[in-house]
């Protein structure tokens, strides 16, 4: 994917925002490679954005996570913020997930809380099947 041209996103986008925003690094297809692949999804149908969170586990790692995102500016620079901390981490690590932090980082609005809360949705809902393959496992 590659990035937008900065004229294309208006003044009330901080540089953090605009940064992660036009040369996100983690957006698209996770690619085939060592371990597992899971995905996550969220969507909100009022605001008609949606979010895809997958990743690649290998040996309890995140090894690769990539994100999709038909959303504003603010959720693509969550979704690429959120790539950058947890990939290469643990899968535990991820329940560190905050939306109040991502927020915070990025000056998120407060008004667009409910697009960043469908991400802590794919998250969630990314956690849930890496743990119910564990389970069915053991």
């Amino acid at each position: 994917m590659t990035g937008v041209a900065r004229s294309a996103l208006p003044e009330p986008y901080n540089q953090r925002v605009r940064a992660l925003f036009e040369e996100p690094q983690h957006a698209g297809e996770v690619v085939n490679g060592p371990g597992r692949r899971f995905e996550g999804r969220a969507s909100e149908s009022a605001a008609g954005a949606q979010i895809v969170l997958a990743a690649v586990v290998s040996d309890g790692i995140l090894a690769v996570l990539r994100f999709r995102v038909f959303g504003c500016p603010h959720l693509i620079a969550a979704a690429e913020l959120t790539c950058e901390r947890f990939e290469g981490e643990p899968v535990k690590k991820l329940q560190d997930f905050s939306v109040s932090d991502l927020m915070e980082t990025l000056g998120v609005p407060v008004e667009k809380t409910g697009r960043i809360l469908r991400l802590e949705d794919a998250v969630r809902a990314l956690l849930l099947q890496i743990d119910r393959t564990a389970t069915n496992k053991d």
